[in-house]
């Protein structure tokens, strides 16, 4: 545990490198921050912070930079106050938001948008899981005797679709048939418990060819969907950030969060707990961002939770992105 001196050396160090990305001396922390103590104080804290770990020397002859440990110190430090308590000047973002996206999609997408411009870091807004989402109808559309349209709508909103064609002629009464089934069986349920084919009458029904052709349309349909929740912006600002203005940089970053299934594991466990959660530098499961921190939050309720993330350098400003990811999950509870 850092004495309150220690950590008021070390949030000022950590200010100083967010702000211009160099190593920071102790004649810059004694004339542009008000520590309360003299030079050779502040020279002897540094030299303690380093022996313990929290900054390290680049060269002899620089100054000192944080270290991923001496970041979770500070953030651990930051997270034990409430960012946004009393905080009323982020109401109007929350509300603004809420106020002009209708639909859940244009929401995230918009949400991820102003969390990009708020944070200038890459944002992502991940969807609720499909997999968890409860159905609340299903229904097929004949677009032609060959074709037709399967529409799936969730308790919480979400409509997804997904035409299908037959090789023979369907009638519009085989469709009704098929819909009439699928819906009283799979309303309430889960995509879990539809694969786990729930219901004795199901297992009968599905020896039925139509009815297994539209079951599989609709799980593929919402494990396409699962697979496209995210709501990403913002990878040209990390291009401007010194630490990547090497494009080879932040190749390997990019890599991992443009597999979707690594991102959504990322993102899920990151934001498993309740509250804001932060992996700095090698905290991460993957070694390819050992040079970025994520900062993640849930929204919502239960296993169908979303979750709102930042990603970015370790020299973030993690005031301003814990309290932006805050804003935005505020902005998506009750979706």
């Amino acid at each position: 545990m850092l004495s309150d001196r220690r950590q008021r050396v070390l949030a000022a160090l950590i200010e100083e490198y967010v702000a211009r990305a160099l190593p920071v001396g102790s004649r810059t922390l004694t004339e542009r921050y008000h520590l309360g103590v003299s030079p050779a104080t502040v020279r002897n804290e540094l030299s303690v912070l380093e022996d313990g770990g929290y900054i390290t020397q680049p060269h002899t002859s620089a100054g000192r930079i944080p270290t991923d440990h001496g970041y979770r110190a500070f953030v651990d430090n930051l997270l034990e106050t409430d960012l946004m308590a009393d905080d009323a000047r982020y109401r109007p973002v929350v509300d603004e938001l809420r106020q002009s996206a209708s639909e859940l999609d244009a929401l995230l997408e918009q949400t991820s948008s102003a969390l990009m411009r708020l944070t200038d870091c890459l944002s992502i807004v991940l969807a609720p899981s499909v997999l968890n989402l409860h159905i609340k109808q299903l229904s097929l559309i004949s677009l032609i005797p060959t074709r037709a349209l399967v529409v799936l709508v969730t308790e919480d909103g979400q409509v997804f679709n997904r035409q299908m064609e037959f090789g023979e002629e369907v009638s519009s009464e085989d469709l009704a048939r098929v819909q009439h089934f699928l819906s009283d069986v799979f309303a309430g349920k889960t995509l879990h418990e539809i694969e786990d084919g729930l219901g004795q009458g199901m297992i009968e029904a599905f020896r039925d060819p139509l009815v297994r052709m539209v079951l599989d349309e609709v799980l593929s349909c919402l494990q396409e969907s699962e697979l496209s929740r995210a709501h990403r912006l913002g990878v040209s600002s990390l291009l401007t950030k010194p630490e990547f203005s090497q494009s080879q940089a932040l190749l390997p970053v990019m890599q991992v969060l443009e597999d979707e299934t690594v991102l959504l594991h990322i993102l899920d466990d990151a934001a498993a707990e309740s509250g804001p959660t932060v992996r700095i530098g090698r905290e991460n499961e993957a070694a390819q961002l050992a040079g970025v921190s994520v900062v993640a939050n849930r929204y919502g309720r239960g296993e169908s939770a979303g979750v709102v993330a930042v990603i970015g350098p370790t020299r973030m400003d993690y005031s301003k992105v814990i309290r932006a990811v805050r804003i935005a999950s505020a902005a998506l509870e009750d979706v």
